[in-house]
């Protein structure tokens, strides 16, 4: 990263949960953030509050920008309002979940809204904005241990598992094909947190969890090839 200005990150889906406590954190640590909201940012609403209080009490350090992520055509038009921008960051954190059915039981309306949001959207997100970020930079990706073929050994939450699955497997592929790019490439775990997603039972919380992710994203900057790796900087197995 440049130490002649200040490091800039775009965080993608930052309205709340670990996305928000992630733009939060890396405005603690100095850097300049831009945070996407699905919401209009010129109109009031409830799940963006909190990111816009933020903004306003940053001095200017983290800005609010609207973005759905499942549209092309909006993360274009975000391409576009950012050009000229060099990004040291660009975290994409997006996830849904919509029950514990077994995979017979999926309606296929379900499959296909948990896997465009939570497996094709995100690299849609890499591959336009890519162009962003800096040399020797980072993209990184909010992946899961939910994820990991090899540590499914417990039975549920079968959708949600192939959606991360297959993220990685994208992520891999999105890897591959820009194997020469200079940019540091992260999956990134950050364990069983206490947000919409995680549920109120889950033994962790953001507050906890995000300050080590935000370590690990600071350490491996410049690391080469891809990785999956936990809040503790640990290899998870694909």
């Amino acid at each position: 990263m440049s130490a002649t200005r200040d490091r800039q990150a775009l965080v993608l889906g930052a309205s709340r949960g670990l996305g928000l406590v992630l733009a939060n954190e890396l405005t603690r640590r100095g850097w300049r953030v831009i945070a996407t909201t699905r919401q209009n940012v010129a109109e009031p609403h409830e799940s963006a509050d909190e990111l816009r209080e933020s903004a306003d009490a940053s001095n200017g350090r983290l800005t609010v920008e609207s973005l759905e992520m499942t549209s092309p055509e909006q993360l274009a038009a975000l391409r576009d309002r950012l050009a000229g921008r060099r990004l040291d960051l660009l975290f994409v954190n997006a996830a849904i979940d919509r029950g514990n059915l077994p995979i017979d039981q999926v309606p296929t309306g379900m499959f296909t809204e948990v896997m465009i949001t939570n497996a094709l959207s995100p690299l849609r997100a890499l591959e336009t904005l890519r162009e962003l970020v800096a040399p020797g930079g980072t993209v990184a990706v909010m992946s899961s241990e939910q994820g990991s073929i090899s540590r499914n050994t417990e039975p549920g939450f079968e959708l949600y598992k192939a959606s991360k699955a297959a993220l990685n497997q994208l992520m891999r592929s999105y890897a591959t094909r820009h194997a020469d790019d200079g940019q540091t490439k992260l999956l990134i775990d950050p364990g069983h947190n206490q947000t919409r997603l995680g549920g109120p039972d889950a033994p962790l919380t953001a507050q906890e969890s995000i300050p080590a992710v935000a370590d690990v994203l600071e350490a491996q900057t410049g690391a080469p090839d891809l990785q999956f790796l936990d809040r503790h900087g640990k290899t998870v197995p694909w």
